[in-house]
This record gives C-alpha cells, sequence and structure tokens, in this order.
C-alpha cells in the first residue's frame, strides 16, 4: 500500500478486490497469490484487534500493479516495469 503510495487503505483494499476477481475470472485461484497474513495490532490502552495484512506473489503484485491507479508516478513506473519485464520475456521464447 505505502510502496505504490496509497494512504487509505480502503483505496488500496479496492485494487486487491479488482485483482483478485482478474483471478477469478481466469478461473485461477486467487488465494495461491494473495495469501492474507492477519496480524495483532495495538489500538490503544493496551487493547488490540486483528487486522488484515497480506502476503503477494510477484503475480499479484502485477495484477495489482495493473489495477491500481496510474496517476500516481510510483503506480505508472511499476506498470511500465511489469510490461518492460514482460517484454523481455516475449524476446527470449
Amino acid at each position: 500500500m505505502k510502496v505504490l503510495s496509497y494512504k487509505d487503505w480502503r483505496y488500496f483494499d479496492a485494487v486487491i478486490t479488482k485483482a483478485k476477481a482478474a483471478c477469478i475470472n481466469s478461473e485461477i485461484t486467487y488465494t495461491d497469490y494473495f495469501v492474507v497474513d492477519n496480524k495483532m495490532v495495538e489500538i490503544g490502552f493496551g487493547a488490540k484487534r486483528e487486522q488484515k495484512d497480506y502476503k503477494f506473489t510477484r503475480y499479484a503484485c502485477y495484477l495489482i500493479a495493473q489495477n491500481a491507479n496510474p496517476r500516481l508516478k510510483i503506480v505508472a513506473l511499476a506498470q511500465t516495469y511489469f510490461a518492460v519485464q514482460t517484454r523481455k520475456q516475449e524476446k527470449f521464447k
């Protein structure tokens, strides 16, 4: 989330949801690529609550970058990175 310059979880969570939908619509099991790794965080006065956290594979990162807001410079750079890497792989085949 922070790497792609998202400041609000709800906006980034929407990007993750769209990326998961891409997996589902491609008949790929998204849980293999978007691993939920919940963690406990302190919320004050010693109280804790569970917070959703993810571990992403490279493929999940690709889908997230493609579904993120390209007006954010870092997102545009990530999209370009994945496009260039894909092109490099195509050239070698």
